[in-house]
């Protein structure tokens, strides 16, 4: 027998069927989700109302009537919102809070099959591909669809949801005798994939070594932090009038207040400030670089976590700091107790007005040009290496329980009022050495190395990883597009006085 007859076959490719709810996810409960498209979708009168049907919805489950649950949950969720509002929900809110819940052990096993993967989810189809199809590496998804009236507005009724019709569709997908050789199911709806066999949620380490990596959700948006079960769900309802109060006197005093005072009245009011290093001192007029010339300011190179990032380091360093951004809203720019210059992203401009600050005091720089919220670093615009060689990084980070004070499709003008209605919100503030002399423009590095050099001790300072994504990917992934307001003709046959009040809206909240 020759060597190669002795060798063992190839591997058959495996396909594989997979239960999204109470398998792939820990959870089998359905309702957060639905809770969150009320909550972000349609606000809280719908969130209220939602919660306020949880303990209905659990006696018909204990009834056996899980099936009319989940179509009365999709009803009070959905019901008179637009198809393309559920699609911006699903794709920027939901997969977040799926991807935390995912089983490691379910995972390795669904991921280590190389042939078709398909998910069978107890949800909208909506709701859950673009989360199955881009981390979980589906190929298919099949699950019940939402109706849609001729307006492109949700009816709330589901289509073919029952276990039977599910099972069909996903048994369909598989031509002739090539069936699935394994099916991944936590629920009742296990008794339905009878055309493969059945493997219970795995526990352990089964697979774990054949999986792909897991592709972590980097872009997200939605204003919760929390899953919102039926319970933290009410607690937010309960927190959510005295937060708006608690926001607006944190935000009264912090104006009234000298700046350097700041961090320490922060506890009284329930925040915190916590500094690491040592912040630069002013510049004086004896460093100027050449006798006789202005000395310049110190550029700080700050890592994006959300609005208050330039506000919080002008309260650490008790001094005037000016904050460069691409996108601030005109109602924020009023509040602000610093100096704010809006760039143009004209290269030439932009660079203009930051060499005038810089002349005249320190000057806040975020160069990712946008907030992440995850733990990694987006790409470093150059710009800022070409201006100064005095260049000291700053590694801003945030903790807040219940609300995320940063938006991609929602009004930015209330990210600090809901930074400041977390009950204990928290901003921690690392100042790392100046730069050298050798690792600046002055020695001859090119800004591109400066930046990447920037933003990997940044990274290493924080825990981050560093990424070549920028805002226009941020924006396309969270909004459909990239991410620069532009103004948009008023529909016609509108009465005017409405089109000025949209325009004056948008113009003071976005």
């Amino acid at each position: 027998m020759t060597p190669a007859s002795q060798a063992a076959p190839p591997r058959a490719r495996r396909s594989v069927v997979a239960e999204l709810e109470g398998a792939l996810l820990r959870s089998a409960d359905t309702l957060p989700y639905f809770m969150l498209v009320a909550f972000e979708a349609s606000g809280l009168p719908r969130f209220a109302l939602l919660l306020a049907l949880c303990p209905l919805l659990r006696l018909l489950e204990l009834a056996g009537r899980g099936g009319l649950a989940l179509r009365a949950a999709a009803f009070v969720a959905t019901a008179g919102v637009t198809r393309a509002e559920l699609e911006a929900v699903s794709r920027a809110v939901l997969p977040k809070f799926m991807a935390d819940d995912v089983d490691p052990a379910a995972w390795a096993a669904f991921g280590s099959c190389e042939g078709r993967r398909v998910v069978v989810t107890r949800m909208p189809r909506v709701m859950v591909e673009r989360f199955a199809k881009e981390h979980l590496g589906a190929h298919a998804v099949v699950g019940s669809d939402l109706e849609y009236s001729r307006l492109r507005r949700s009816t709330g009724l589901l289509k073919g949801a029952c276990h039977e019709a599910v099972a069909s569709r996903a048994r369909a997908l598989f031509a002739g005798d090539d069936l699935p050789d394994l099916a991944i199911a936590g629920s009742e709806m296990a008794r339905s994939f009878t055309f493969c066999e059945i493997s219970p949620p795995f526990t352990g380490d089964h697979g774990m070594n054949a999986a792909p990596p897991f592709r972590p959700v980097i872009f997200h948006d939605g204003r919760l932090v929390c899953r919102p079960t039926p319970f933290m769900s009410l607690v937010i309802l309960l927190w959510l009038p005295l937060g708006v109060l608690v926001a607006f006197v944190r935000i009264a005093v912090g104006l009234m207040v000298p700046i350097w005072s700041i961090p320490y009245i922060a506890p009284v009011f329930g925040g915190a400030v916590i500094i690491h290093g040592r912040a630069p001192p002013p510049v004086r007029p004896s460093d100027a670089a050449d006798v006789g010339s202005p000395p310049s300011g110190v550029l700080f190179v700050c890592t994006h976590r959300t609005l208050m990032d330039p506000v919080v380091l002008a309260t650490v360093l008790g001094r005037r700091v000016a904050a460069v951004t691409y996108s601030i809203s005109r109602l924020s720019e009023i509040l602000s107790p610093i100096p704010t210059v809006r760039l143009t992203r004209d290269r030439e401009v932009d660079a203009a007005r930051m060499r005038a600050e810089l002349a005249s005091g320190d000057v806040a720089v975020c160069p990712e040009g946008t907030t992440c919220r995850e733990p990694f670093l987006l790409r470093f615009s150059k710009l800022f290496a070409e201006l100064s060689d005095r260049i000291v990084p700053v590694a801003m980070n945030y903790r807040v329980g219940l609300f995320h004070p940063t938006t991609a499709r929602g009004w930015k003008a209330m990210d600090p009022i809901f930074f400041f209605m977390n009950p204990r919100p928290v901003y921690e503030v690392t100042f790392l050495n100046q730069l050298p002399a050798e690792a600046t423009c002055a020695a001859g590095k090119s800004p591109v190395d400066v930046a990447n050099y920037v933003q990997r001790i940044l990274a290493a300072t924080l825990g981050f990883e560093c990424t070549t994504l920028t805002r226009k990917d941020k924006y396309t992934v969270l909004a459909g597009n990239d991410g620069v307001l532009n103004a948009k003709p008023a529909a016609a046959g509108k009465p005017a006085w409405q089109s000025r009040v949209k325009e004056v809206l948008g113009f003071l909240l976005h």
